[in-house]
């Protein structure tokens, strides 16, 4: 795939990004004294329901029993449900029966491949847990953190976890996306895909290194504030445009701070700043017309462009426990089918989510007049987005199969699909499937100085 220099930076500065809004109270004293109780330490009911949401154990931190892992090696996620089988798939046949619980984007796909897309839902689990500290931070948020005055950060936050365990309004929901507690280092040899209408593919392929101090233990209840994330991408494919390299620094408050990024170019031998961008600027090469800037991890950057609208919780079928689609042994030609991914390596289930709607604010532009979002109760991340048009047409239909990481006692964005209902074609990005090691996380051998102008430079040559 074509790479530009803005798609070599935008993998760096997607390891963060801010969103923003207005005031908002802070948790009461009633919601508080529910912590830890009938709700988890960050918020989410335990309670399962009888339609098949699964009541919530926290029994495992970190590596379950009986799982041979080795953590901060990068060995391939091991399921610790690898024997489970489908309970049921919902066809373009029988979606009626499940319309309740589906996505717009998702009876888009299966009305668009009714033939060969389906949706396979597994028994349900909620078995992982956060550390106490994490625990800890957030319950300091929920007595605390309000939305700052600019709308653009969280005043009175602290690192460590998500800032509004009770989020009432749309862009404490868009914050919680954004501050999620993961990894504090990652390290990940990643392949990137534009799969075209016909199932045929081109490939690039990029060393993505990323720090977030935010996450890190040390760094737990410490006031939310400085740089949020740091990132570092080098290009490995296609040839042409190997030996690029990027780095970026992402702040928290986008009213003080903003964006810096630089960009070493191997045709010219020098590093130039990067200018300002964001929004809906491409990602370039082959994923840019499927990709924004800003759709990685579904939203990222400044929410000043958008109207922000919490619709509270609903029932969804969502990817959850997405372990075997990452195992070493899944190969592409097998996973890339033309349309979507092969369904066999899915793994959905019923959860509960947060129902996030981003509506463009008149006098402002976008390619997505709307965007609503599907964040997991569990760990406030975006897992599910539909995109519409300026028209208010339902354009693309994306999700990212997350997985809780033993190594980072955390759940872990992996390899996410991005589908154009309209065009055709779909973006498969953050594969590692087929490389000898998966991500590397929370080793802990990174440092600011890695990130710097100079060493891209290095990076580079």
């Amino acid at each position: 795939m074509e790479t530009t220099v803005s798609y070599r930076a935008l993998i760096a500065f997607a390891v963060a990004a801010v969103m923003a809004g207005t005031a908002a109270a802070k948790g009461t004293p009633e919601e508080i004294e529910k912590l830890g109780k009938s709700l988890t330490c960050v918020g989410a009911e335990k309670a399962g329901t009888a339609s098949g949401v699964p009541e919530y154990t926290g029994k495992w931190l970190g590596t379950p029993p009986g799982v041979q892992y080795t953590p901060h090696v990068g060995q391939h996620p091991v399921d610790p449900y690898a024997n489970e089988k489908p309970l049921f798939s919902i066809t373009a046949e029988n979606m009626a029966k499940y319309a309740a619980n589906l996505t717009d984007g998702q009876k888009g796909m299966l009305t668009r491949y009714p033939k060969t897309f389906s949706i396979p839902v597994y028994p349900g689990h909620r078995d992982f847990r956060y550390a106490d500290f994490v625990c800890a931070s957030v319950k300091s948020n929920a007595q605390n953190a309000v939305m700052s005055a600019d709308g653009m950060g969280a005043d009175n936050a602290v690192k460590g976890g998500i800032p509004f365990p009770f989020p009432k309004s749309g862009i404490e929901l868009a914050f919680n996306n954004l501050f999620p507690f993961r990894s504090f280092t990652e390290h990940t040899l990643r392949d990137n895909a534009y799969v075209m209408q016909d199932g045929s593919a081109v490939f690039g392929r990029a060393d993505n290194r990323s720090m977030s101090l935010l996450n890190s233990p040390d760094q737990a209840g410490k006031p939310l504030e400085g740089t949020m994330a740091q990132g570092m991408n080098a290009v490995k494919l296609p040839e042409r445009e190997k030996g690029g390299v990027s780095v970026s620094m992402e702040p928290v408050n986008f009213g003080k701070d903003k964006r810096l990024g630089w960009s070493y170019d191997p045709g010219t031998r020098r590093v130039r700043q990067i200018p300002e961008y964001g929004f809906d600027q491409p990602m370039g090469g082959g994923v840019g017309a499927k990709m924004t800037i800003d759709s990685d991890r579904l939203f990222n950057g400044s929410p000043e462009r958008y109207s922000w609208k919490n619709l509270g919780k609903k029932e969804i079928f969502i990817p959850a426990n997405a372990y075997k689609i990452h195992a070493n042994t899944v190969k592409y030609a097998d996973l890339l089918k033309p349309g979507h991914a092969t369904p066999e390596f899915m793994r959905y289930e019923l959860r509960r989510v947060w129902v996030l709607e981003a509506t463009l604010k008149q006098g402002y532009r976008h390619l997505y007049g709307k965007r609503v979002m599907f964040l997991d109760e569990d760990t406030g991340q975006a897992v599910m987005g539909d995109y519409y048009d300026a028209r208010g047409t339902l354009w693309q239909h994306a999700l990212i199969n997350y997985y809780y990481a033993f190594d980072a006692n955390a759940w872990h964005a992996g390899t996410s699909f991005y589908h154009d209902l309209i065009g055709g074609g779909y973006v498969a990005y953050n594969m590692f499937q087929e490389r000898p090691k998966g991500p590397i996380l929370n080793k802990g051998d990174m440092t600011p100085a890695m990130f710097t102008p100079e060493a891209t430079r290095n990076a580079g040559t």
